[in-house]
């Protein structure tokens, strides 16, 4: 048995920025209790304490749970009552600056900017640089129609990499196309965590949606992690009553 499972969010735990369902917070507040649990997504922190922190019940052990916002370049641990910051690797001006510029550019050229939009498409969270192509308001039905093979990102991504060389860039959630600095993805996260906490990346296991070449997901992968790859949180939730199952 693995000590520490490690979950992506969105796609993986809940519905794309959605909060977890109540079977969901109970499913985690077991395996809470049979090992540790780490959630690395895109997200920023304020989308982890709504989705996430404020739907687990309160017998959940909150000192196994680490919390991976922007693909791992942050992370934050529970502790004296409250959640807490431990790292934050953040973009200087100039990068951030190349990137917001590329966005534009690669939607120009590739055709794909969206007649309808809801909210901002660009959000700028420190660590990371995220591009949701409807907009981060945008309802479900819409993202999941927009771009469900990932075709159309996969030609942006294309684009992006021709214009941001040296920086990471992936594939997430529904619309989302996800920026990192140069070599840091979810795999690097995890690595990182690993140092943090003690437990081996030999005794990790990653669970995720897009785990595929060019997926936010696939980095683990590709460095060698065990991974399961699911389709949608209901898969998820089997997958960890059978993992708490085999504890007991």
């Amino acid at each position: 048995m693995k000590q520490l499972i490690a979950f992506d969010l969105d796609g993986t735990l809940a519905e794309s920025k959605q909060q977890l369902t109540e079977p969901m917070g109970e499913a985690l507040a077991d395996l809470l209790g049979v090992a540790h649990v780490a959630i690395i997504s895109g997200g920023d922190w304020p989308q982890f304490e709504k989705q996430v922190a404020t739907r687990l019940p309160e017998r959940a052990d909150l000192s196994r749970l680490w919390m991976m916002p922007t693909s791992g370049t942050k992370l934050y641990t529970h502790g004296d009552g409250r959640w807490n910051a431990v790292y934050a690797d953040l973009f200087d001006d100039a990068t951030r600056a190349n990137i917001l510029e590329a966005f534009d550019a690669a939607l120009e050229a590739t055709g794909f900017a969206p007649e309808q939009t809801w909210g901002e498409r660009i959000e700028d969270r420190g660590s990371q640089i995220t591009f949701s192509a409807l907009g981060q308001q945008a309802p479900i039905d819409a993202k999941e129609h927009w771009d469900p093979g990932f075709e159309k990102r996969k030609i942006i991504q294309a684009d992006l990499k021709q214009r941001l060389p040296g920086l990471s860039i992936n594939m997430g959630g529904a619309t989302s196309i996800d920026i990192t600095k140069e070599g840091v993805d979810k795999a690097t996260g995890l690595a990182k965590l690993a140092d943090i906490s003690g437990i081996a990346t030999d005794d990790m296991l990653f669970i995720g949606d897009a785990i595929f070449p060019g997926g936010n997901d696939y980095a683990p992968k590709a460095a060698g992690m065990d991974t399961v790859k699911i389709r949608d949180p209901q898969e998820t939730l089997a997958v960890i009553e059978a993992i708490v199952a085999c504890q007991k």
